[in-house]
């Protein structure tokens, strides 16, 4: 891979999505070929699954059935966005990855984490990013905010789970930064948010001039 794939992550109010879109800005004014990206979603089909796990629906989604569309999602998102990018050289800024599932498959709906690690992999083909951003706050204030932004469409189906939920979700992502340290860097979301953008801009620059490579496992 001659690219160079970089993921957000975060409980819902973390700020993560805001600084995707400043890392993405900052790039591009110094004319680093940079792709934007999300999941669940980030190509048209995978935008397609996207709906069908968020909105919310009469019939309950079973969680076996929400892994199984996250998954799909990502393998359509690898394959047509992620992967792509990366052969043209680009920086891939994604709003969330595969951390995103062991953190609220694992942590939330209490699948067992070797199994979301094994289906991880087969759905990307092994791709990891070289640097995740943890932007990390506390639940009271991360619903706050997506309360706030929600608008008269009210929650989708995630941000309708009780607080307990997410309270599990932050937990494994904390603990998923205790086990891997060198990849995942933990940033206050309640600093101010030109704080956090400068603190990662200044890692990116540093990640781009020893062109660490994307991990392929």
């Amino acid at each position: 891979m001659r690219g160079l794939l970089i993921t957000l992550e975060g409980i819902e109010g973390s700020g993560k999505t805001t600084q995707a879109s400043l890392l993405r800005d900052a790039l591009r004014s110094e004319r680093i070929p940079v792709c934007l990206t999300r999941e669940p979603g980030g190509s048209p089909m995978a935008e397609l699954i996207r709906d069908l796990i968020l909105t919310p629906r009469e019939e309950p989604l079973a969680p076996e059935s929400e892994l199984l569309l996250f998954l799909a999602a990502r393998a359509q998102h690898v394959a047509r966005t992620v992967r792509p990018a990366l052969e043209r050289g680009e920086v891939v800024v994604c709003d969330r990855f595969t951390d995103a599932t062991v953190a609220y498959q694992g942590g939330g709906r209490t699948i067992p984490e070797p199994f979301l690690r094994s289906l991880n992999r087969w759905a990307t083909g092994g791709l990891e990013p070289s640097r995740t951003y943890l932007i990390d706050v506390p639940v009271d204030v991360g619903l706050a905010r997506a309360k706030g932004r929600s608008g008269p469409a009210g929650p989708d189906r995630i941000e309708a789970e009780a607080r307990g939920f997410f309270e599990a979700v932050r937990a494994r992502y904390l603990e998923l930064a205790r086990q891997e340290p060198e990849r995942i860097v933990v940033l206050r979301g309640t600093d101010p948010e030109e704080a956090l953008a400068h603190q990662i801009r200044d890692d990116v620059h540093r990640i781009l001039s020893g062109r660490t490579p994307n991990v392929q496992r």
